[in-house]
């Protein structure tokens, strides 16, 4: 039986931004990132989801005008409840990555203030809580982007400002011009690149991480147990972590996470998330799942206390391969130009 689900503590994103659940919402899924999956999000499916995230405390509702229609299904579900709602989105990616193409990134000023007029009336709102670039555009100084995203703030149309999959040096600059209250990126059991410098460097400016895939793409819940469980159709199968070639071997991770989630009669994927509320007061991951009883399940990993043999047993773990299919671009941690003299 999953950890009991108790009243969900609250973290505060950066050293001076909102309130939040400790555990939020990502929603990712509404666009089926990987493919595969035969669920699709709703008007009712939002409405369900949305209600029951505020009643466990998930407040940290995080979207992006890439995720399908989900701007516009979310503006639905909150209508009604927008002052309980802390409400994040993005912009930045004008086209993904394919297998042949390079993504397209625009991070210019007016882009930037064309996709934040796109967001509210979607979302149906005045304002956006956190607003990240969703990608840095590798033409564009990221002095000029946070430059007019902190315009956006000034005008009260934006509330706090983020980036996503942005370098160390990308986020220290981009600090330097308006507070950054959050970075997003991947962060899990199943990824731990973040550690290196990122982390670092965000403790050092007061920055809040909020962890998108935190359960690993899925793979920290458990429910993944050999290559042929991913549908042939699956993006994963592409990705270097999911190669039939080293999946076996990067389940010894997911055992010892069984493991550590059987003594305390919690779910494997409660586990994941609670090494990472370990990790700092601020981190806050964003979990995504299109069905009631997974987001219950998500939000009662704040309720779980690892010890500090528990955590030592999940540090000690290492996965092998990349995070990501090769990428020559700036899809993660991205890189700028630097402001013409």
């Amino acid at each position: 039986m999953p950890a009991s689900q108790g009243p969900l503590p609250q973290r505060r994103l950066g050293s001076t931004g909102p309130a939040v659940g400790a555990i939020g919402y990502g929603a990712m899924g509404f666009a089926r990132p990987y493919g595969q999956s035969e669920d699709y999000a709703t008007d009712d499916t939002a409405d369900a989801l949305i209600g029951r995230a505020l009643d466990l405390g998930v407040t940290l509702i995080d979207t992006s005008d890439r995720y399908g229609a989900s701007e516009e299904i979310i503006g639905k579900a909150i209508v009604g409840r927008r002052e309980k709602v802390v409400l994040a989105t993005k912009f930045g990616i004008v086209e993904g990555p394919t297998a042949d193409t390079r993504p397209v990134i625009n991070g210019r000023p007016e882009y930037v203030r064309e996709r934040i007029e796109h967001s509210l009336r979607m979302l149906g709102t005045d304002h956006v809580d956190l607003y990240y670039q969703h990608r840095v555009d590798p033409d564009t100084p990221i002095e000029e982007t946070v430059g007019a995203m902190a315009e956006l703030v000034a005008e009260g149309k934006v509330r706090y400002l983020g980036l996503s999959e942005a370098a160390p040096d990308t986020i220290r600059r981009a600090h330097a011009v308006h507070p950054i209250t959050a970075v997003q990126t991947e962060w899990s059991l199943w990824s731990r690149d973040i550690e290196d410098e990122v982390f670092p460097l965000c403790r050092e400016l007061g920055i809040s991480v909020v962890p998108y895939s935190p359960l690993g793409r899925g793979m920290l819940t458990g429910k993944l147990t050999s290559f042929d469980d991913l549908p042939a159709n699956d993006y994963r199968r592409k990705m270097p972590r999911f190669a039939r070639e080293v999946f076996e071997a990067n389940l010894a991770a997911v055992e010892t996470v069984r493991d550590i989630a059987a003594a305390h009669d919690a779910a494997p994927g409660q586990v994941a998330l609670a090494w990472l509320l370990a990790q700092a007061p601020d981190v806050v991951p964003i979990p995504g799942t299109l069905h009631v009883g997974r987001l219950a399940e998500n939000a009662g990993g704040a309720s779980l206390e690892l010890a500090g043999d528990e955590l030592k047993r999940l540090d000690a773990l290492t996965v092998t391969g990349e995070r990501e299919v090769a990428l020559d671009h700036n899809w993660s941690y991205g890189v700028t130009p630097p402001m013409s003299r």
